[in-house]
């Protein structure tokens, strides 16, 4: 019974997060979590063009930890001076509306990448 009442939460959890990811990170990393194209070439400023949320791309290469610290505080609080075009967070989004929006991200990868990430997120606890 408490396993069903912590799956639902997560579903809930998750829900709530798709709506803030649509909201919040659709415009620049795609509704369908796409990324944008030639995500991997360089602009001509420079920068990176949004990498794909979904198993395409390497956001599950993270844990829990460095995952929150990128939404919260902007990539480089996990990789000092990358220039990106991503702010962070943490001034419009709670820590809870973090964690819901990483939640949603999670539960459409398959579950290889689910459990790759999950031993990235157990190495490297919070």
């Amino acid at each position: 019974m408490v396993a069903a009442i912590l799956l639902l939460g997560s579903q809930a959890e998750a829900q709530e997060g798709k709506q803030i990811y649509l909201d919040r990170c659709a415009s620049c990393h795609g509704a369908d979590l796409e990324g944008q194209p030639n995500w991997k070439q360089r602009l001509p400023n420079g920068r990176l063009p949004a990498p794909p949320h979904d198993a395409t791309g390497h956001t599950w290469h993270h844990s829990d930890r460095q995952l929150f610290r990128i939404v919260k505080e902007g990539p480089g609080a996990i990789m000092p001076g990358y220039q990106t075009d991503m702010p962070g967070f943490g001034s419009v989004l709670t820590d809870d509306e973090i964690t819901a929006v990483l939640d949603y991200i999670k539960s459409t990868w398959p579950d290889r990448e689910r459990a790759i990430q999950a031993s990235k997120s157990a190495a490297n606890p919070q």
